[in-house]
C-alpha cells in the first residue's frame, strides 16, 4: 500500500464511514470488503444476492462475517426509495421508479442520497457513464456545480529536487470538451477537494499553450474566460491563467514569463483545457515520468461516489474506498 493511501486509511479509522458497494457479488469487491472490515477502514455494505456472496466468499476463503449484505430486489427500503425517486423526477411513475431503483447502482446511490450510507464505490462491473448517471439522478450536484468531473492525484518520484512531489490533474476522465463556465467549476471543485483530501493550500494553474497573451486563439480565450469566472465565484482562490505548463511549475520559467502571480512557478493543481490534454498528460506523467496515479476521483456530487476501473485490483478497491471515506 502506498504512503499516501496509507495516510488516508489512518484518517478513515478515526471516524469509520459506511460505504456501499453496488457490485457486491464481484469477487474483488468481496475480498476488499473482508480487508476493509478486518482493518476497520470503514463499514462496508455489499449489494447483491446474499447466498451468492456468502458462497463466493466461503469458496475463496474470505472472511466477511459481520459485513452487511443488502439485496435491492428484496429490500425494505425499496418502496421508500421508489417514492423519493419518483418525487424528484418528472414523468416517472411510482412503478417505473421502483424498477429503476432495483438496479444496484441506483439503489446504492439512493442509500447515499438518503443518508443510509456515507459514500459509494462502484464501476468495477459497470461503465463510468452508468455510475455518473446514477449519481446525477439520485444524489445530484453540489451547490454551484452543474457538471461532474474528476481528478487524479499524481505522486512524482522527484521534481526539481523535491521527492514524492504531489500534483493534482483535472479533468482527465469525465468532461470531454468543457465550456469556460464548466472549466471554472472543475477548477473550483478540484481546489476544494485537494485541500480537503491532502491538506494543501491549492495553487491552481489554468493551463494553455499560451502564457498571458503569448498566443491568440479561441482555445486560449476559453481558458482566460474560465479563470475570470472562477475568480468571480471564489475570490479567495489562488488561481491564475492562462499559463503554459512550464510557467505553472518551474520558478525560473515563471520569473521570465510572468511579472506578478501567486501561482506561476508554484502550482500544485493543474487544470487542463480539455479531456484530451489532461488524459494524455496523466498517462505520460505516469509511464514516462514514473509517477503514481491515483484516480480518477469523481467530484461535483452532493455526496461522494467514486468510480473503479473494470480492471481494478483488490488493492485499488481498498485505496479508492479510503479516499471516498475521507471525503465523506
Amino acid at each position: 500500500m502506498s504512503d499516501i493511501i496509507s495516510r488516508f486509511i489512518e484518517r478513515t479509522k478515526k471516524t469509520p464511514k459506511k460505504i456501499v458497494f453496488p457490485e457486491g457479488e464481484d469477487i474483488r469487491i468481496i475480498e476488499a470488503a473482508s480487508i476493509i472490515k478486518s482493518e476497520e477502514i470503514c463499514i462496508p455494505v455489499l449489494l447483491g444476492d446474499k447466498s451468492a456472496i456468502d458462497k463466493a466468499a466461503s469458496e475463496a476463503g474470505f472472511d466477511i462475517s459481520g459485513v452487511q449484505i443488502v439485496n435491492p430486489q428484496e429490500s425494505s427500503y425499496l418502496d421508500e426509495f421508489a417514492e423519493k425517486y419518483s418525487s424528484l423526477r418528472k414523468n416517472i411513475s411510482l412503478s417505473m421508479a421502483k424498477r429503476i431503483v432495483r438496479r444496484s447502482l441506483y439503489f446504492g446511490a439512493m442509500m447515499v442520497s438518503q443518508g443510509i450510507a456515507d459514500g459509494m464505490v462502484g464501476g468495477i462491473a459497470s461503465t463510468t457513464a452508468s455510475l455518473i448517471q446514477a449519481g446525477a439522478m439520485c444524489i445530484g450536484f453540489e451547490q454551484g456545480i452543474s457538471t461532474p468531473s474528476s481528478f487524479f492525484i499524481m505522486v512524482l518520484p522527484e521534481f526539481l529536487g523535491e521527492k514524492n512531489k504531489v500534483l493534482i490533474y483535472a479533468d482527465a476522465a469525465v468532461t470531454i470538451s468543457p465550456s469556460a463556465p464548466q472549466l471554472a467549476e472543475i477548477a473550483i471543485a478540484t481546489a476544494m477537494n485537494a485541500k480537503k483530501l491532502l491538506g494543501i493550500e491549492p495553487k491552481v494553474a489554468m493551463l494553455s499553450f499560451s502564457t498571458k497573451g503569448s498566443a491568440s486563439h479561441s482555445d486560449v480565450d476559453k481558458v482566460v474566460e474560465a479563470t475570470k469566472i472562477a475568480r468571480q465565484k471564489k475570490p479567495d482562490l489562488n488561481i491564475d491563467g492562462e499559463l503554459q505548463a512550464d510557467t505553472a511549475l518551474v520558478p525560473k520559467v515563471a520569473e521570465k514569463k510572468v511579472k506578478e502571480s501567486n501561482v506561476a512557478g508554484k502550482a500544485n493543481v493543474l487544470i487542463f483545457p480539455d479531456l484530451d490534454a489532461a488524459n494524455i498528460a496523466y498517462k505520460l506523467t505516469q509511464y514516462i515520468g514514473g509517477a503514481k496515479a491515483y484516480g480518477p476521483i469523481l467530484q461535483g456530487f452532493r455526496k461522494p461516489i467514486n468510480d473503479l476501473s473494470r480492471g481494478a485490483s483488490v488493492q485499488d478497491v481498498v485505496g479508492v474506498t479510503a479516499i471516498t471515506a475521507v471525503r465523506s
